[in-house]
């Protein structure tokens, strides 16, 4: 099978000023043509580190793909270095320059300078590939049968470079594989169980067929992986193992597809042709986040009431300042009357209302840092339920997200029975 080295480059990936989401996004477009992503490095602005890294992964890949530091100021380093790798002699690409000047005449609408100008100087040993949504060009080299691609570390612009031009040039050059994934998404069960549940299937596998194990947050991803040239083989093979997998888990199973639970909800909701709203307090509107960016969630999202204080929830949501004297915020009464004022306010279908104590201080012996009352339903009835998390500030918020997703997408289905 086709290989592909990433290398990014740039201090601020390595110092975590900037994450890099490049390589992340190269690797699943180019695992959907069919060329696997064996290695992916980053390294700082350092000619050494740099030159150190194009070598080695000269020895592990057909393709090395590179992005960063093409940039106009000194610290961009890549491109003259690439031209010493390459023996070349920096040359004016006639090509680059003139869209060079059509980006700063015609659509930035500023003045050029030399600067700028030069960046269109590449070395003569490169092929040039018009960078149409920014002024460093990418240039394509070959050296042993081997090539390297180096383009802007601007995701923006790598992304148009990537889809345009150079997943399209390399298979036509080379035969990809089809490469298939089948993934599960189970909520409810750890990775050990799961494994434990399954050891028998994952032992029996084809060694050509890989499982894994993707957790995150209380959901765990199962996804079975096969490739090769006969698609239509390779796809009624990992169908049947599939169908299989999801048998033996199918207590746990919130989706057969590779999809967030904020989409099932979504998906389930439309279906039916019904609405959801939100009353946030711990989560600060983590959960209307979620789902606002999956694309159409206008169609059954009515809105958020984010009710952080006493004052918030009395106000807004018609709790009763009895029922948050006597219990307190975090408790199965006012996540109660949260849900019930937001049904009446919004004239939603469904609701989620969610209290909290985040951390890392306000917990008490009694209610210590990470519980978190949750409460769902409709005009008819409200469920609810408390959770101790354990975690980070951060964490502990992803996690009722996700609890209070779980929670609604189950009282939804048993409205069904």
């Amino acid at each position: 099978m086709i290989t592909v080295s990433i290398i990014t480059i740039g201090d601020e990936l390595l110092i975590g000023q900037v994450v890099d989401t490049n390589s992340a996004w190269m690797a699943q477009q180019l695992n959907k043509a069919g060329i696997r992503v064996k290695r992916r490095v980053a390294v700082g602005d350092d000619w050494n580190e740099i030159w150190r890294a194009l070598d080695e992964e000269f020895t592990f890949s057909d393709i090395i793909l590179i992005t960063g530091g093409l940039g106009p100021t000194a610290d961009d380093i890549t491109k003259p270095l690439l031209c010493e790798y390459f023996k070349g002699t920096m040359v004016t690409s006639q090509e680059a320059l003139d869209n060079v000047v059509y980006l700063f005449e015609k659509v930035f609408k500023r003045p050029m300078t030399e600067r700028n100008r030069k960046q269109a100087e590449v070395p003569d040993t490169c092929k040039v590939i018009i960078n149409k949504r920014g002024t460093a060009p990418c240039m394509w080299f070959e050296k042993d049968k081997k090539i390297f691609v180096s383009m802007p570390g601007v995701p923006h612009e790598m992304k148009g470079l990537m889809e345009e031009s150079i997943i399209p040039s390399l298979t036509k050059i080379f035969e990809c594989a089809h490469i298939t994934h089948r993934t599960l998404v189970t909520f409810g069960i750890g990775e050990s169980m799961l494994a434990d549940m399954i050891q028998s299937f994952e032992e029996a596998l084809p060694a050509h067929i890989k499982l894994a194990y993707l957790p995150n947050y209380g959901i765990v991803r199962l996804r079975l992986t096969s490739s090769g040239i006969n698609k239509i083989k390779i796809d009624q093979e990992i169908d049947h193992l599939f169908i299989q997998l999801q048998e033996l888990v199918k207590d746990y199973i919130i989706t057969n597809e590779d999809e967030p639970l904020e989409k099932v909800v979504g998906k389930l909701l439309l279906s039916r042709k019904e609405t959801l709203a939100t009353a946030e307090s711990c989560t600060g509107g983590y959960i209307s986040h979620l789902i606002t960016n999956i694309p159409g969630s206008s169609a059954y999202f009515e809105g958020s009431m984010v009710t952080y204080s006493y004052l918030a929830k009395e106000q807004m949501l018609q709790v009763k300042n009895e029922t948050l004297i006597t219990y307190g915020a975090v408790s199965k009464e006012v996540v109660t009357e949260m849900a019930k004022g937001l049904l009446s306010h919004l004239k939603a279908n469904y609701a989620i209302a969610v209290s909290g104590i985040m951390g890392p201080d306000g917990g008490t012996v009694d209610k210590p840092v990470g519980t978190v009352w949750v409460a769902v339903g409709n005009n008819e009835n409200i469920l609810t339920k408390t959770f101790h998390f354990r975690f980070d500030r951060q964490k502990n918020i992803q996690l009722t997200a996700m609890n209070a997703l779980n929670l609604l997408r189950s009282f939804i289905l048993q409205q069904t029975k």
